[in-house]
């Protein structure tokens, strides 16, 4: 292979990262506007159909039953009494078709007797992704509560594996 072939490689596989890296990133922040706003449909479009949601307090198989979630009690408690779904800058590694992306999430809950909003949540998350029919789905979110547990800090450490 010629220096400009080899070259041109390079650039090439340094693109695709780029460009998997942002649209995994466009899914993820995708999240919060479309379960902020209660659009079920928006949030499933973001999962695979095979999907898991494992959260610290429930674990959702399925886009469906994720789908669900959104346009049931409590989550439309919530929507209807102001809440903000938030990550933090989200770390991503890609591996070919497959992807895990780690960050902490805030669930911030409007105060009805105040002009003002609490931190309800504040959690560890690991997402893993695919690339299905060309598009970034997320296969699995495990989110634990960050309340000092082992598993919630593990989540983060595997950021860096």
């Amino acid at each position: 292979m010629t220096d400009t072939a080899e070259l041109v490689a390079s650039l090439l596989e340094r693109v695709q990262l780029l460009e998997d890296k942002a649209a995994i990133q466009e899914v993820l922040t995708a999240y919060g506007p479309a379960v902020d706003a209660g659009d079920a449909d928006a949030v499933g479009e973001l999962w695979a159909e095979d999907a898991v949601y494992d959260t610290d307090i429930r674990v959702m198989e399925g886009r469906d039953a994720i789908t669900e979630m959104v346009r049931t009690r409590p989550h439309q408690d919530y929507v209807n009494e102001g809440c903000g779904h938030l990550l933090d800058p989200v770390h991503i590694r890609v591996d070919g078709d497959t992807a895990a992306a780690t960050c902490h999430s805030l669930l911030l809950r409007r105060n009805l007797d105040s002009d003002s909003y609490r931190v309800w949540r504040v959690t560890a998350n690991r997402f893993d992704l695919a690339r299905i029919d060309g598009k970034w789905k997320i296969k699995r979110r495990t989110a634990r509560v960050l309340n000092g547990s082992e598993e919630s800090r593990e989540l983060l450490a595997r950021a860096s594996r």
